[in-house]
């Protein structure tokens, strides 16, 4: 993910999920299940779709444009689906210059999966979505990283929106701020200290998050 501060405005940049990979076990009131975005499914979504919103962490009340509004720009390629989104709210400029911006998300319906596959792995069912009504995708803040990136879950919520708490893509946000000479990188990474702790304790506060937000 690659955040750039501009004068008054920020532009975020990165992947939000990738194609042909499976994703860390997702929860559901059906159960337990692996979940795979198939090579073109986000293509053939965005080709329904001119009006794609980009949200802050889910919330539809922090709509920050769209596709059709012109600040935000999605595509798929070989890696999976890409974007690049203009944004101009204070807010949003705020947690990006503290480094409060760890990822992507995305929230979708699903038209076309199949289910007869079993993910070797987790011996959990693999669903490979072949075909999806893609709504919106968003930026997560801190408040939606409950633990590090090894240790988060994938869930979904009441209305089959799919919620993922842990892209594995959110390894690292490279900042570049416009207005200053210097560029850094941060890792959100566990520090030695984090990594000491039982993995049993983030697994624990991801789940207490997740119930408190159902």
């Amino acid at each position: 993910m690659r955040v750039t501060l501009r004068s008054d405005h920020v532009e975020i940049e990165g992947y939000v999920n990738s194609v042909e990979r499976n994703s860390k076990p997702i929860t559901d009131s059906a159960g337990h299940y692996v979940e795979r975005m198939c090579v073109g499914a986000f293509t053939r979504a965005l080709n329904r779709n001119n009006d794609v919103h980009i949200l802050l962490n889910h919330d539809w009340t922090r709509d920050l444009g769209s596709t059709a509004k012109g600040n935000l720009e999605l595509h798929e390629d070989s890696i999976g689906l890409h974007a690049r989104a203009t944004i101009y709210d204070s807010d949003v400029i705020d947690k990006a210059r503290s480094g409060d911006l760890v990822g992507w998300s995305f929230g979708f319906t699903d038209v076309d999966v199949d289910e007869t596959s079993v993910d070797s792995d987790t011996n959990l069912p693999l669903r490979k979505v072949r075909d999806l009504n893609l709504d919106e995708v968003s930026i997560l803040d801190k408040t939606r990283n409950p633990a590090y990136a090894g240790t988060l879950i994938n869930t979904r919520d009441n209305n089959k929106n799919v919620v993922k708490l842990g892209e594995e893509l959110l390894s690292d946000c490279e900042l570049i701020d416009e207005c200053k000479e210097d560029t850094k990188t941060r890792d959100v990474e566990p520090s030695q200290e984090e990594t000491k702790k039982p993995k049993f304790s983030y697994y624990s506060e991801a789940f207490k998050m997740l119930k408190e937000a159902i």
